[in-house]
Protein backbone atom coordinates (compact mmCIF):
# COMPACT_ATOMS: atom_id res chain seq x y z
CA UNK A 1 0.00 0.00 0.00
CA UNK A 2 0.74 3.61 -0.72
CA UNK A 3 1.16 6.07 2.46
CA UNK A 4 0.69 9.58 2.25
CA UNK A 5 3.29 10.56 5.12
CA UNK A 6 6.66 9.70 4.17
CA UNK A 7 9.27 10.47 6.64
CA UNK A 8 11.72 12.64 3.52
CA UNK A 9 8.45 14.43 2.33
CA UNK A 10 5.87 15.01 5.09
CA UNK A 11 5.18 18.77 4.34
CA UNK A 12 4.35 17.88 1.09
CA UNK A 13 2.33 14.62 1.63
CA UNK A 14 0.10 15.89 3.75
CA UNK A 15 -2.01 18.06 1.55
CA UNK A 16 -1.24 15.76 -1.33
CA UNK A 17 -2.78 12.24 -1.55
CA UNK A 18 -1.31 9.45 -3.12
CA UNK A 19 -2.91 6.03 -4.02
CA UNK A 20 -3.39 3.18 -6.43
CA UNK A 21 -5.79 3.41 -8.81
CA UNK A 22 -9.44 1.70 -8.43
CA UNK A 23 -11.54 0.01 -10.68
CA UNK A 24 -14.86 -1.03 -10.12
CA UNK A 25 -16.60 -1.70 -12.95
CA UNK A 26 -16.05 -0.91 -16.70
CA UNK A 27 -17.63 2.29 -17.40
CA UNK A 28 -19.35 3.05 -20.96
CA UNK A 29 -17.16 5.78 -22.40
CA UNK A 30 -19.32 9.03 -22.79
CA UNK A 31 -17.60 12.28 -24.86
CA UNK A 32 -18.19 14.90 -22.28
CA UNK A 33 -15.96 17.47 -23.93
CA UNK A 34 -17.08 19.27 -26.26
CA UNK A 35 -19.37 21.49 -24.76
CA UNK A 36 -19.50 25.27 -27.00
CA UNK A 37 -22.24 26.83 -25.29
CA UNK A 38 -21.12 30.24 -23.33
CA UNK A 39 -19.17 29.69 -21.09
CA UNK A 40 -19.72 31.70 -17.66
CA UNK A 41 -17.02 31.80 -15.10
CA UNK A 42 -16.22 33.45 -12.15
CA UNK A 43 -13.23 33.40 -9.81
CA UNK A 44 -12.71 31.94 -6.52
CA UNK A 45 -10.15 34.43 -6.15
CA UNK A 46 -12.19 37.40 -7.32
CA UNK A 47 -10.93 40.75 -5.67
CA UNK A 48 -7.15 39.24 -5.43
CA UNK A 49 -7.00 39.83 -9.33
CA UNK A 50 -3.81 41.80 -10.53
CA UNK A 51 -3.26 43.34 -13.99
CA UNK A 52 -0.97 41.47 -16.19
CA UNK A 53 1.84 43.52 -18.61
CA UNK A 54 -0.30 42.85 -22.07
CA UNK A 55 -1.49 45.22 -24.48
CA UNK A 56 -5.00 43.70 -23.35
CA UNK A 57 -4.72 44.69 -19.48
CA UNK A 58 -5.62 41.05 -18.99
CA UNK A 59 -7.05 40.70 -15.21
CA UNK A 60 -5.36 37.22 -13.88
CA UNK A 61 -8.03 34.51 -12.48
CA UNK A 62 -11.41 36.56 -14.27
CA UNK A 63 -13.54 35.83 -16.83
CA UNK A 64 -13.22 37.50 -20.07
CA UNK A 65 -14.98 37.81 -22.96
CA UNK A 66 -13.59 35.66 -26.00
CA UNK A 67 -13.42 37.86 -29.25
CA UNK A 68 -12.95 35.24 -31.80
CA UNK A 69 -10.91 36.44 -35.29
CA UNK A 70 -13.36 36.87 -38.01
CA UNK A 71 -12.36 34.53 -40.44
CA UNK A 72 -13.37 32.15 -38.09
CA UNK A 73 -17.39 32.27 -38.81
CA UNK A 74 -17.19 30.11 -41.29
CA UNK A 75 -17.33 27.31 -39.04
CA UNK A 76 -20.57 24.77 -38.32
CA UNK A 77 -20.16 25.61 -34.80
CA UNK A 78 -20.49 28.74 -32.42
CA UNK A 79 -17.07 29.54 -31.19
CA UNK A 80 -16.75 29.42 -27.12
CA UNK A 81 -17.78 32.70 -25.72
CA UNK A 82 -15.78 33.31 -22.64
CA UNK A 83 -11.99 31.97 -21.19
CA UNK A 84 -10.73 32.20 -18.21
CA UNK A 85 -7.98 34.46 -18.05
CA UNK A 86 -4.19 32.17 -16.83
CA UNK A 87 -1.94 33.29 -19.05
CA UNK A 88 0.60 36.22 -19.60
CA UNK A 89 -0.24 36.45 -23.04
CA UNK A 90 0.71 37.66 -25.91
CA UNK A 91 4.00 35.76 -25.94
CA UNK A 92 6.90 37.44 -27.36
CA UNK A 93 8.78 36.19 -30.72
CA UNK A 94 12.20 36.56 -31.26
CA UNK A 95 14.76 35.61 -33.79
CA UNK A 96 17.84 33.35 -33.04
CA UNK A 97 20.95 32.63 -34.82
CA UNK A 98 22.17 29.26 -34.97
CA UNK A 99 25.36 28.20 -38.02
CA UNK A 100 23.22 24.93 -38.43
CA UNK A 101 20.37 26.85 -40.57
CA UNK A 102 20.51 26.02 -44.07
CA UNK A 103 21.20 29.05 -46.86
CA UNK A 104 19.07 32.26 -46.07
CA UNK A 105 16.85 30.26 -43.95
CA UNK A 106 15.80 32.44 -40.86
CA UNK A 107 14.95 30.99 -37.48
CA UNK A 108 12.49 32.48 -35.09
CA UNK A 109 11.12 31.48 -31.69
CA UNK A 110 7.22 31.97 -30.07
CA UNK A 111 8.38 31.86 -26.73
CA UNK A 112 4.88 29.90 -25.13
CA UNK A 113 7.49 28.44 -22.54
CA UNK A 114 6.73 32.01 -21.13
CA UNK A 115 3.11 32.20 -21.03
CA UNK A 116 3.35 31.75 -17.07
CA UNK A 117 1.55 29.42 -14.68
CA UNK A 118 4.48 28.09 -12.89
CA UNK A 119 6.11 27.77 -16.60
CA UNK A 120 3.26 25.32 -18.31
CA UNK A 121 3.60 26.31 -21.61
CA UNK A 122 1.20 25.67 -24.62
CA UNK A 123 -1.40 24.12 -22.00
CA UNK A 124 -2.31 27.51 -20.53
CA UNK A 125 -4.14 28.45 -23.58
CA UNK A 126 -6.04 25.43 -23.27
CA UNK A 127 -6.82 25.94 -19.92
CA UNK A 128 -8.03 29.13 -20.14
CA UNK A 129 -11.27 27.46 -22.44
CA UNK A 130 -11.88 24.35 -20.23
CA UNK A 131 -11.76 25.81 -16.96
CA UNK A 132 -14.05 28.37 -17.92
CA UNK A 133 -16.33 25.40 -19.39
CA UNK A 134 -15.76 23.78 -15.72
CA UNK A 135 -16.41 26.77 -13.45
CA UNK A 136 -19.72 27.57 -16.27
CA UNK A 137 -20.67 23.81 -15.25
CA UNK A 138 -20.51 24.61 -11.50
CA UNK A 139 -17.85 21.95 -10.93
CA UNK A 140 -15.65 21.54 -7.74
CA UNK A 141 -13.05 19.76 -8.84
CA UNK A 142 -10.87 18.54 -12.17
CA UNK A 143 -9.44 15.21 -13.44
CA UNK A 144 -7.10 14.85 -15.64
CA UNK A 145 -4.29 11.69 -17.06
CA UNK A 146 -0.79 11.81 -18.45
CA UNK A 147 2.43 10.20 -17.65
CA UNK A 148 4.36 10.61 -14.18
CA UNK A 149 6.37 13.93 -15.30
CA UNK A 150 2.70 15.38 -17.41
CA UNK A 151 3.60 19.31 -18.09
CA UNK A 152 -0.49 19.08 -18.51
CA UNK A 153 -1.36 17.67 -15.32
CA UNK A 154 0.70 20.17 -13.67
CA UNK A 155 -0.58 22.76 -15.21
CA UNK A 156 -4.28 21.49 -14.73
CA UNK A 157 -3.25 21.16 -11.20
CA UNK A 158 -1.89 24.95 -11.17
CA UNK A 159 -5.00 26.11 -12.62
CA UNK A 160 -7.10 24.39 -10.71
CA UNK A 161 -5.72 25.46 -7.29
CA UNK A 162 -5.85 29.50 -8.90
CA UNK A 163 -9.56 28.92 -9.32
CA UNK A 164 -10.21 27.00 -6.10
CA UNK A 165 -11.24 23.29 -7.10
CA UNK A 166 -9.36 20.44 -5.96
CA UNK A 167 -7.63 18.05 -8.84
CA UNK A 168 -6.99 14.60 -9.04
CA UNK A 169 -4.45 13.46 -11.72
CA UNK A 170 -4.15 10.05 -13.32
CA UNK A 171 -0.54 8.58 -13.29
CA UNK A 172 0.82 6.43 -15.45
CA UNK A 173 4.39 4.75 -13.99
CA UNK A 174 6.00 1.36 -14.99
CA UNK A 175 4.75 -1.41 -13.18
CA UNK A 176 7.76 -1.88 -10.66
CA UNK A 177 7.13 1.93 -9.50
CA UNK A 178 3.21 2.17 -9.38
CA UNK A 179 3.06 0.97 -5.72
CA UNK A 180 6.09 3.57 -4.73
CA UNK A 181 6.06 7.10 -3.35
CA UNK A 182 6.71 8.65 -7.04
CA UNK A 183 8.93 11.22 -5.19
CA UNK A 184 8.93 15.35 -5.66
CA UNK A 185 11.45 15.58 -9.18
CA UNK A 186 10.06 18.06 -11.91
CA UNK A 187 6.63 18.41 -12.27
CA UNK A 188 5.77 16.40 -9.28
CA UNK A 189 7.10 18.59 -7.02
CA UNK A 190 4.54 21.21 -8.24
CA UNK A 191 1.53 18.73 -8.34
CA UNK A 192 1.83 18.00 -5.22
CA UNK A 193 3.19 21.24 -3.73
CA UNK A 194 -0.58 22.71 -5.10
CA UNK A 195 -2.10 19.68 -2.94
CA UNK A 196 -3.03 17.24 -6.39
CA UNK A 197 -4.83 13.78 -5.50
CA UNK A 198 -2.52 11.48 -7.32
CA UNK A 199 -3.86 8.21 -8.39
CA UNK A 200 -1.06 5.74 -10.31
CA UNK A 201 -1.58 3.37 -12.86
CA UNK A 202 0.76 1.33 -14.51
CA UNK A 203 1.58 1.80 -18.33
CA UNK A 204 0.17 -1.96 -19.51
CA UNK A 205 -3.62 -0.86 -17.14
CA UNK A 206 -3.58 2.68 -19.37
CA UNK A 207 -2.80 0.85 -22.51
CA UNK A 208 -5.45 -1.62 -21.98
CA UNK A 209 -8.25 0.42 -20.51
CA UNK A 210 -7.68 3.60 -22.24
CA UNK A 211 -7.58 6.88 -20.77
CA UNK A 212 -11.63 7.86 -21.02
CA UNK A 213 -12.26 5.10 -19.55
CA UNK A 214 -10.10 5.64 -16.58
CA UNK A 215 -10.98 9.14 -16.41
CA UNK A 216 -14.99 8.10 -16.54
CA UNK A 217 -13.83 5.50 -13.52
CA UNK A 218 -12.56 8.41 -11.15
CA UNK A 219 -15.11 10.82 -12.14
CA UNK A 220 -18.19 8.23 -11.31
CA UNK A 221 -16.10 7.36 -8.14
CA UNK A 222 -16.24 11.55 -7.09
CA UNK A 223 -19.44 11.55 -8.09
CA UNK A 224 -20.77 8.71 -5.04
CA UNK A 225 -19.01 10.79 -2.90
CA UNK A 226 -20.76 13.73 -3.66
CA UNK A 227 -18.44 16.03 -5.96
CA UNK A 228 -19.06 17.64 -9.05
CA UNK A 229 -15.78 16.81 -11.14
CA UNK A 230 -14.97 18.04 -14.58
CA UNK A 231 -12.72 15.44 -16.84
CA UNK A 232 -9.94 17.13 -18.92
CA UNK A 233 -8.65 14.89 -21.90
CA UNK A 234 -5.31 14.03 -22.18
CA UNK A 235 -3.01 16.70 -23.00
CA UNK A 236 -6.24 19.28 -22.35
CA UNK A 237 -6.53 17.81 -26.50
CA UNK A 238 -10.26 18.33 -27.27
CA UNK A 239 -12.07 20.72 -29.46
CA UNK A 240 -12.74 22.83 -26.30
CA UNK A 241 -9.37 23.28 -25.47
CA UNK A 242 -8.12 23.91 -29.02
CA UNK A 243 -9.72 27.04 -29.41
CA UNK A 244 -6.48 28.20 -27.24
CA UNK A 245 -4.54 27.95 -30.18
CA UNK A 246 -6.84 29.02 -32.90
CA UNK A 247 -6.52 32.11 -30.81
CA UNK A 248 -2.42 31.97 -30.69
CA UNK A 249 -2.75 31.83 -34.46
CA UNK A 250 -4.39 35.11 -34.54
CA UNK A 251 -2.22 36.26 -32.09
CA UNK A 252 1.13 35.62 -34.34
CA UNK A 253 -0.62 37.02 -37.32
CA UNK A 254 -1.08 40.14 -35.18
CA UNK A 255 2.27 40.34 -34.53
CA UNK A 256 3.72 39.67 -37.53
CA UNK A 257 1.25 42.27 -38.61
CA UNK A 258 2.80 44.60 -36.18
CA UNK A 259 6.13 44.40 -37.68
CA UNK A 260 9.45 43.13 -35.25
CA UNK A 261 11.07 42.07 -38.71
CA UNK A 262 9.05 39.27 -38.68
CA UNK A 263 6.27 40.14 -41.43
CA UNK A 264 5.54 36.52 -42.56
CA UNK A 265 6.32 33.20 -42.05
CA UNK A 266 6.75 30.47 -43.98
CA UNK A 267 6.50 27.42 -41.44
CA UNK A 268 5.36 27.19 -38.30
CA UNK A 269 7.01 24.50 -36.56
CA UNK A 270 6.01 22.80 -32.87
CA UNK A 271 6.14 19.48 -30.99
CA UNK A 272 2.93 17.26 -30.99
CA UNK A 273 2.20 15.19 -27.93
CA UNK A 274 -1.77 15.00 -27.76
CA UNK A 275 -2.64 16.83 -31.10
CA UNK A 276 -4.51 19.65 -29.53
CA UNK A 277 -2.53 22.66 -30.67
CA UNK A 278 -1.48 21.27 -34.33
CA UNK A 279 -5.38 21.38 -34.53
CA UNK A 280 -5.75 24.98 -33.30
CA UNK A 281 -2.53 26.56 -35.13
CA UNK A 282 -3.48 24.32 -38.52
CA UNK A 283 -7.37 25.36 -38.10
CA UNK A 284 -6.09 29.04 -38.05
CA UNK A 285 -3.95 28.89 -40.70
CA UNK A 286 -6.57 27.72 -43.10
CA UNK A 287 -9.34 29.64 -41.79
CA UNK A 288 -7.27 33.06 -42.17
CA UNK A 289 -6.14 32.59 -45.98
CA UNK A 290 -2.63 32.12 -44.78
CA UNK A 291 -0.18 30.14 -46.66
CA UNK A 292 2.20 29.16 -44.00
CA UNK A 293 2.70 25.19 -43.47
CA UNK A 294 2.61 24.02 -40.15
CA UNK A 295 4.71 20.80 -39.21
CA UNK A 296 3.82 18.69 -36.29
CA UNK A 297 6.57 17.07 -35.07
CA UNK A 298 5.14 13.78 -32.97
CA UNK A 299 7.14 12.75 -30.20
CA UNK A 300 4.83 9.50 -28.87
CA UNK A 301 2.65 7.81 -31.00
CA UNK A 302 2.53 7.59 -34.84
CA UNK A 303 2.27 9.97 -38.21
CA UNK A 304 -1.00 8.42 -39.38
CA UNK A 305 -3.05 8.46 -35.42
CA UNK A 306 -2.11 12.18 -34.96
CA UNK A 307 -4.09 12.46 -38.44
CA UNK A 308 -6.61 10.37 -37.33
CA UNK A 309 -6.99 11.87 -34.00
CA UNK A 310 -6.87 15.64 -35.18
CA UNK A 311 -9.39 15.23 -37.47
CA UNK A 312 -11.62 14.47 -34.83
CA UNK A 313 -10.90 17.60 -33.13
CA UNK A 314 -11.38 19.53 -35.88
CA UNK A 315 -15.10 17.93 -36.93
CA UNK A 316 -15.98 18.70 -33.38
CA UNK A 317 -15.09 22.54 -34.60
CA UNK A 318 -16.86 22.46 -37.33
CA UNK A 319 -14.08 22.15 -40.00
CA UNK A 320 -14.47 19.13 -42.15
CA UNK A 321 -11.70 19.36 -44.17
CA UNK A 322 -8.84 16.65 -43.72
CA UNK A 323 -6.18 17.23 -41.06
CA UNK A 324 -3.95 16.03 -44.27
CA UNK A 325 -4.45 19.33 -46.27
CA UNK A 326 -3.63 21.55 -43.04
CA UNK A 327 -0.77 20.07 -41.67
CA UNK A 328 2.70 17.97 -41.77
CA UNK A 329 2.99 15.41 -38.86
CA UNK A 330 6.46 13.99 -38.67
CA UNK A 331 8.07 10.80 -36.63
CA UNK A 332 10.03 12.19 -33.67
CA UNK A 333 9.72 10.12 -31.22
CA UNK A 334 13.18 8.83 -31.62
CA UNK A 335 13.74 6.39 -28.69
CA UNK A 336 9.87 6.71 -27.63
CA UNK A 337 7.76 9.35 -25.57
CA UNK A 338 10.17 11.01 -22.89
CA UNK A 339 13.30 8.65 -23.38
CA UNK A 340 16.14 10.54 -24.40
CA UNK A 341 19.28 9.69 -26.30
CA UNK A 342 22.21 11.33 -26.07
CA UNK A 343 22.25 13.21 -29.27
CA UNK A 344 18.91 14.86 -28.42
CA UNK A 345 20.20 15.86 -25.18
CA UNK A 346 23.95 16.47 -26.92
CA UNK A 347 21.66 19.03 -29.43
CA UNK A 348 19.41 20.46 -26.60
CA UNK A 349 22.75 21.67 -24.34
CA UNK A 350 24.23 23.14 -27.93
CA UNK A 351 20.81 25.04 -28.72
CA UNK A 352 20.98 26.43 -24.48
CA UNK A 353 25.04 27.49 -25.26
CA UNK A 354 24.23 29.02 -28.65
CA UNK A 355 20.83 30.81 -27.42
CA UNK A 356 19.89 30.85 -23.73
CA UNK A 357 16.98 29.10 -24.63
CA UNK A 358 16.21 25.85 -23.02
CA UNK A 359 14.44 23.30 -24.62
CA UNK A 360 12.82 20.21 -22.44
CA UNK A 361 13.61 16.19 -23.49
CA UNK A 362 10.02 15.40 -24.03
CA UNK A 363 8.33 17.90 -26.63
CA UNK A 364 10.36 20.90 -27.70
CA UNK A 365 14.06 19.49 -27.57
CA UNK A 366 12.87 16.07 -30.23
CA UNK A 367 11.21 18.27 -32.16
CA UNK A 368 13.35 21.13 -32.69
CA UNK A 369 16.15 18.03 -33.23
CA UNK A 370 14.41 16.85 -35.83
CA UNK A 371 13.64 19.28 -37.60
CA UNK A 372 17.38 20.18 -37.21
CA UNK A 373 18.07 16.47 -38.83
CA UNK A 374 15.76 17.12 -41.31
CA UNK A 375 17.45 20.33 -42.59
CA UNK A 376 20.87 18.72 -42.20
CA UNK A 377 19.11 15.84 -44.87
CA UNK A 378 17.68 17.77 -47.12
CA UNK A 379 18.64 21.64 -46.70
CA UNK A 380 17.71 22.82 -50.53
CA UNK A 381 14.13 22.34 -48.98
CA UNK A 382 14.58 25.40 -46.18
CA UNK A 383 16.59 27.46 -48.02
CA UNK A 384 15.56 31.02 -47.91
CA UNK A 385 12.22 29.69 -45.44
CA UNK A 386 11.79 31.87 -42.64
CA UNK A 387 10.86 29.53 -39.80
CA UNK A 388 8.58 30.22 -36.17
CA UNK A 389 9.39 27.15 -33.73
CA UNK A 390 6.60 26.97 -30.71
CA UNK A 391 8.43 26.87 -27.82
CA UNK A 392 5.73 24.25 -25.84
CA UNK A 393 7.55 24.26 -22.12
CA UNK A 394 8.40 21.90 -20.23
CA UNK A 395 11.06 23.39 -18.43
CA UNK A 396 10.49 21.33 -15.24
CA UNK A 397 10.70 17.93 -16.92
CA UNK A 398 14.57 18.48 -17.50
CA UNK A 399 15.17 17.28 -13.70
CA UNK A 400 14.13 13.89 -14.64
CA UNK A 401 16.66 13.65 -16.81
CA UNK A 402 19.44 15.07 -14.75
CA UNK A 403 21.72 11.77 -14.67
CA UNK A 404 21.66 11.83 -18.33
CA UNK A 405 22.66 15.36 -18.53
CA UNK A 406 25.22 15.43 -16.10
CA UNK A 407 28.14 14.75 -18.16
CA UNK A 408 26.75 16.68 -21.31
CA UNK A 409 26.49 19.82 -19.32
CA UNK A 410 29.56 19.69 -17.55
CA UNK A 411 31.42 19.56 -20.65
CA UNK A 412 29.72 23.53 -21.48
CA UNK A 413 30.01 24.41 -17.43
CA UNK A 414 32.78 24.68 -15.60
CA UNK A 415 32.65 24.61 -11.92
CA UNK A 416 36.13 25.65 -10.05
CA UNK A 417 37.28 26.35 -6.02
CA UNK A 418 37.60 30.15 -5.84
CA UNK A 419 41.63 30.99 -5.84
CA UNK A 420 42.30 32.89 -2.63
CA UNK A 421 46.06 33.51 -3.36
CA UNK A 422 45.72 37.26 -4.49
CA UNK A 423 43.22 38.56 -1.50
CA UNK A 424 45.07 40.60 1.17
CA UNK A 425 45.98 38.40 4.29
CA UNK A 426 44.41 40.95 6.84
CA UNK A 427 41.14 40.49 4.98
CA UNK A 428 41.28 36.88 4.88
CA UNK A 429 41.45 37.45 9.03
CA UNK A 430 38.78 39.31 9.12
CA UNK A 431 36.62 36.34 8.54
Amino acid sequence: MLHANYAWVPTVSRPSQLCPFKITKRIAVQHTFEKNDSLLATSALAGSSMSLSSSNSRKLFSKEPYSPPSWVQSLGVKPPAQRMVLGQLPTPIHQIQVPELPSGAELWVKRDDLSGMQLSGNKVRKLEFLMADAKEQGCDCVITIGGIQSNHCRATACAARYLGMDSYLILRVGAEEVEKDPGLDGNLLVERMVGAHLEMVTTQEYVALGSETLGQSLKARLEKQGRKPYLIPVGGSNSLGSWGYVDAYAEIEKQMEEGNDMEFVDDIVLACGSGGTAAGLALGCRLSGSSTKVHAYGVCDSPSYFYQFIDKILQGMGCDQSSKDMVRCVQAKGYGYAISHSDELEFMQHIALSTGIVLDPVYSGKALYHLFQEMKANPKAWEGRKVLFVHTGGLLGMYSKASQLQPIVSRGSQVTRFPFDDIVEDNVETW
